[in-house]
């Protein structure tokens, strides 16, 4: 209880930063609005997709998941600039848990993507965008969207402890968060795709999240056969706890050889 009573202290010191300095969540927001205009107006009406359906409704729920994979990036960034800066050397030499600045920045960054989500939702319906299921299914397709960037976040801690004191560490982040966010069905279905390439963009766990938000948004999936129209809510919730399995324990780790 201790290690988190002490990771929603540093959660409100994450948010009370943001607070004072607000640029950082609101260029990212930004950025990914522009990336949605830029597809559904100067794209979008040079794509088709398989099964037929709106392109702005296939859109969204992508870019809302896209937005959750940012969450690397941001987490990284804000991990670095404190080690840069002595802050997490000081919150080392204090008597706390060695979790709780890890839990802290997670605690924060997750307020803040459900706030970006809510504001992707409402600039989407002034789009024209609609769901068409039930509001217990929308509530888990949120659900979900948190769920991979919990996962993600995670990842940005492991690279932020690791690489966040050297120069070109941000370089790094998108150069791994581009081509794993481009190369799935967030902007174009795999069936549109070369064949091998559609096979990588399937089996990307960026694929599975977007595709089951989007089928419990009730939304066209761009997907009429294979393994992600059959699994990708399985999917979904699977990969982002095979990443979370994998760099949690890495995050830990990397935070108790900042003592050596």
């Amino acid at each position: 209880m201790s290690t988190v009573r002490e990771g929603l202290i540093l959660t409100r010191r994450d948010l009370a930063h943001w607070r004072r300095q607000p640029w950082t969540p609101i260029f990212s927001l930004l950025f990914t609005i522009m990336l949605l205009l830029m597809f559904a107006f100067i794209f979008g009406g040079s794509i088709r997709l398989p099964g037929g359906g709106d392109y702005i409704q296939f859109l969204l729920p992508g870019m809302m998941t896209m937005a959750m994979m940012f969450g690397a990036e941001t987490t990284m960034t804000t991990m670095a600039n404190d080690s840069k800066k002595g802050i997490t050397d000081r919150l080392r030499s204090m008597p706390i848990s060695d979790a709780s600045v890890s839990l802290g920045r997670v605690g924060a960054d997750m307020v803040s993507s459900t706030v970006e989500i809510a504001i992707l939702v409402i600039g989407g319906l002034l789009l024209g965008w609609r769901t068409t299921n039930s509001p217990l299914a929308g509530i888990i397709a949120v659900v979900l969207l948190l769920w991979l960037r919990f996962a993600v976040l995670w990842v940005g801690i492991f690279l932020g402890l690791t690489v966040g004191r050297h120069e070109g560490a941000t370089v790094l982040v998108q150069i791994l968060v581009w081509p794993v966010g481009f190369l799935s069905d967030v902007f174009a279905a795999p069936e549109l795709m070369p064949d091998w390439l559609g096979m990588i963009a399937a089996w990307n766990p960026i694929s599975a999240t977007a595709t089951a938000v989007r089928e419990l948004f009730g939304n066209p999936t761009g997907v009429t056969g294979g393994w992600l129209a059959d699994a990708s809510l399985f999917a979904a919730i699977a990969w982002p706890l095979a990443i979370t399995a994998v760099f949690l324990p890495l995050s830990a780790r990397a935070y108790r050889r900042l003592r050596r």
